[in-house]
C-alpha cells in the first residue's frame, strides 16, 4: 500500500513542476474566504494558520536542531502580552492619561466618542505590523536566556527544564499585578483577568475595531502572509550553513562539535529563531482573539503543537504545515461540529483523549509522520533498506543531502 501511495504521490507530482503547484496552492489558498464562508470555518482557519506558525517555529529547535522542548506555549504567552502592552489601555496613565499612538489607526482602537468627538484614548497604541516585530524580537530574547542554562543537557533533563520554563512564564504574568519580577509598581498584566480589550489589525479598509464574520477576512489574509513569511525563513535557514549545523548537532553532537561546529552557537540560534515565531504567533492571537490571560497558556498547549510536528513529519516543513492544519482543524472545528450530531456526550470535552489516540496510531502505522523528511524516513526503515526494498534504496541519497 505504500509502494501504491508513493507512486501514485510521484505521478500526481509530475504532472506540474513544483513552483506551479506552490503557486496553485497559493491561489486556492487566497480564495479561501469565498469558499468557506464567513461562519465558523473561517475562524478556525485563521486560528490554524496561526498554529501553523507556532508549529514551523518550534520545528525549528525539535526538528531541524533535535532539542526537545516542552515549554513552547511560554513564547505564545510573551507574545500574546506583548501586544497586550502595546496595543490596548493597559498603562492608562503613561504621557499623562493622553496615550502613546505610533501608526495606529482610529478604526483599530476601541476609541469612544463623546458628543460626536473622539476623545483621548490612554495607553499604547502601536500599529499592529510593528508589534508583531517587536514580539519577535523580545521572545528571541527569553529564547536565549532559556537556551542558555540548557546547553548541557539533553533528552529527558532538557525536557524537563523546558517545561518548568512553560510553566513559570504564565504564573510571572498571573502575579504582575504589582510590578514585574517584584520591580516597580505597575501593573503588566491584570492578573487571571488578563488585557482586554486589545487593537485589532491596523488596516486600511478595516471599518471597525470589532471583528464579526464579515471582517474575518482581512484577518485571514494577514494570517496567511505571515504563514508564507515563516515558510520562506524557515526553507532559507534549512538550507543554509546554520542549517547544515542544526542537523549536524541533531544527529550526534559530538561529531559535530568534533568538526568545528560551534554547539553553543548553535543552539542558542535554534532556540532564538524558534521563540520568535512563537512570539510572531502569540501577537496575531493576541489581537485576533482580542483578550489576553494566562488561562489561554497551559501545558497541554505545548504538547498539542509538539503532536503537530511528530504526526507531521518532525523535521518537513511541508509535513508540520500537514499536522498543523489537521490536529487544528480537527480541534477548532471538527469536534464543535460533531457536537451539534447530539451522540449523547461532547466531543469538545475529550479532545486530548481524541489527539492521544491518533498520536498512538500513528506511532503505531507510520511513526515517521504523514510526510516525513527523507533522512527520517529512510533512519525509521532501515529494516527494509537491508531487506532490499528498491523503492526504498533509491532514496538512499537522499541520506546524505540537506535539502529534502
Amino acid at each position: 500500500m505504500a509502494d501504491t501511495f508513493r507512486r501514485t504521490r510521484d505521478v500526481v507530482a509530475g504532472t506540474l513542476p513544483p513552483p506551479a503547484w506552490m503557486l496553485a496552492g497559493l491561489a486556492l489558498a487566497i480564495l479561501f474566504p469565498y469558499i468557506a464562508g464567513t461562519g465558523s470555518l473561517l475562524d478556525a482557519s485563521i486560528q490554524t494558520l496561526a498554529y501553523i506558525i507556532m508549529a514551523l517555529g518550534l520545528n525549528i529547535v525539535v526538528g531541524f536542531a533535535g532539542l526537545l522542548d516542552l515549554g513552547y506555549v511560554a513564547f505564545y504567552a510573551i507574545g500574546a502580552f506583548v501586544i497586550g502592552w502595546f496595543g490596548s489601555q493597559q498603562f492608562p496613565d503613561i504621557n499623562g492619561g493622553k496615550g502613546i499612538h505610533i501608526l495606529a489607526s482610529d478604526r483599530s482602537t476601541f476609541q469612544l466618542k463623546l458628543n460626536g468627538t473622539k476623545a483621548e484614548i490612554p495607553g499604547i497604541h502601536v500599529n499592529f505590523f510593528i508589534v508583531i516585530f517587536i514580539a519577535m524580537a523580545i521572545t528571541a530574547v527569553w529564547g536565549i536566556l532559556l537556551g542558555g542554562p540548557t546547553l548541557r543537557l539533553r533528552g529527558d533533563y532538557l525536557a524537563i527544564v523546558t517545561l518548568a520554563f512553560g510553566e513559570i512564564v504564565p504564573r510571572i504574568f498571573e502575579n504582575s499585578t504589582s510590578g514585574l519580577f517584584g520591580i516597580g509598581r505597575t501593573d503588566f498584566s491584570n492578573g487571571r483577568q488578563g488585557i482586554t480589550p486589545i487593537d485589532t489589525i491596523n488596516l486600511p479598509w478595516s471599518k471597525s475595531a470589532v471583528y464579526t464574520d464579515f471582517n474575518l477576512r482581512p484577518a485571514y489574509w494577514v494570517a496567511l502572509a505571515m504563514v508564507v513569511f515563516t515558510v520562506f525563513v524557515n526553507r532559507r535557514l534549512r538550507d543554509s550553513r546554520l542549517g547544515r549545523a542544526w542537523i549536524a548537532v541533531r544527529e550526534d553532537e559530538v561529531a559535530a562539535a568534533a568538526m568545528g561546529v560551534n554547539l553553543v552557537r548553535t543552539k542558542l540560534w535554534a532556540y532564538a529563531i524558534g521563540a520568535a515565531f512563537g512570539g510572531f504567533a502569540g501577537a496575531f492571537l493576541g489581537s485576533y482573539n482580542n483578550t489576553v490571560n494566562v488561562d489561554q497558556f497551559e501545558f497541554g498547549f505545548s504538547v498539542f503543537v509538539l503532536a503537530m510536528i511528530i504526526i507531521g513529519g518532525m523535521g518537513n516543513i511541508w509535513g508540520v504545515i500537514v499536522g498543523a492544519v489537521a490536529l487544528s482543524m480537527l480541534n477548532r472545528y471538527g469536534l464543535p461540529e460533531l457536537n451539534q450530531l447530539n451522540i449523547g456526550f461532547d466531543p469538545t470535552s475529550v479532545s486530548y483523549g481524541v489527539f492521544g489516540f491518533f498520536l498512538l496510531i500513528m506511532m503505531v502505522l507510520r511513526p515517521e509522520g504523514f510526510l516525513p523528511s527523507g533522512r527520517r524516513r529512510l533512519e525509521l526503515h532501515e529494516a527494509e533498506i537491508e531487506g532490499g526494498d528498491a523503492a526504498v534504496v533509491g532514496d538512499m541519497s537522499q541520506m546524505y543531502e540537506v535539502r529534502q
